[in-house]
């Protein structure tokens, strides 16, 4: 990686949960980046979907027991925020420089060299997702109540600078489509998508460019886009099966009793290490409804 000393430079305050935020200057602007767990471990990045940072995207993921066992005993986690999506983030300027998707996945180049980060895993949410993916692949109608999830991404939304959401939103509607490159792209990769998901078919078609050797898709039942928030227990034992192919294991066994992950409540041919990624083979999940 090249040396990008001149090119960047810092802001750290402790933050909660042990975890440090970090104000990483870049080629194409200011990156907020919070860091949580022992940077000697290997690195776990994540990037937010539009108008989302990573507390109101992943926090249901990462505040699971099963997940802090699994994912913060085996990495270090760099959660990226998109350029102005922090809170108290300042209006960037409409007359100002508008990274595009490119800008943005060179800024995670440079959060990688920054850290001094060499292989890394990614965990992306739809046009999170999107940015790791170009990343990746050039550098290395039933009327439901609002659930609180929902009320909560509002009200998040309410509080965001509006201009920073339409900067982000401008760079992904100007995206080109990578999905021709992607038999190309030998990293391994574990989509999620909920069925009730208006890009479930869009999930199934990138799935369909990728080499299935290194791909696996896990369509979550009962959710929409946000699995992350919606229904994280269903991404634990997929992505521990996942992690179990890099040699990486939990750090105790242990089911929590309000787990939807329990045996009891999982079909039995997704307990079979093959059919839950350890090939990589396309899986699905099949959790009970029932409480």
């Amino acid at each position: 990686m090249a040396d990008s000393s001149d090119s960047v430079s810092i802001d750290m305050e402790s933050i909660s949960l042990g975890g440090k935020e970090y104000l990483v200057k870049t080629h194409h602007g200011t990156v907020l980046v919070a860091v949580f767990g022992d940077q000697d471990k290997p690195a776990l990045i994540t990037y937010p979907d539009l108008a989302l940072n990573h507390i109101s995207c992943f926090q249901g993921l990462f505040f699971c027991p099963e997940a802090s066992s699994l994912l913060l005993h085996n990495f270090c986690i760099y959660h990226i925020s998109p350029p102005g999506h922090e809170f108290g983030a300042p209006p960037i300027c409409p007359d100002g420089f508008m990274p595009s998707v490119d800008d943005l996945a060179d800024q995670i180049v440079e959060v990688l060299n920054f850290f001094g980060l060499g292989a890394v895993m990614c965990m992306g949410v739809t046009a999170g997702a999107y940015i790791l993916t170009l990343f990746a692949e050039v550098r290395g109608n039933v009327q439901v109540p609002e659930s609180d999830i929902v009320q909560a991404c509002r009200r998040l939304l309410d509080e965001r600078q509006s201009i920073n959401i339409w900067q982000f939103l401008e760079a992904m509607n100007g995206r080109p489509d990578l999905s021709e490159g992607l038999r190309k792209l030998h990293c391994r990769s574990l989509i999620f998508v909920g069925e009730n998901s208006p890009f479930h078919s869009e999930a199934l078609h990138m799935t369909s460019k990728l080499d299935r050797r290194y791909s696996a898709l896990v369509e979550v039942q009962a959710c929409g886009s946000m699995v992350t928030e919606e229904q994280p227990h269903a991404m634990l034992i997929p992505i521990e099966y996942f992690l179990t192919g890099y040699g990486l294991y939990r750090a105790t066994l242990s089911v929590s009793p309000r787990s939807p992950l329990s045996p009891s409540c999982i079909s039995p041919e997704l307990l079979s290490p093959e059919s839950m990624g350890l090939k990589l083979k396309p899986i699905k999940t099949r959790i009970s409804l029932e409480v």
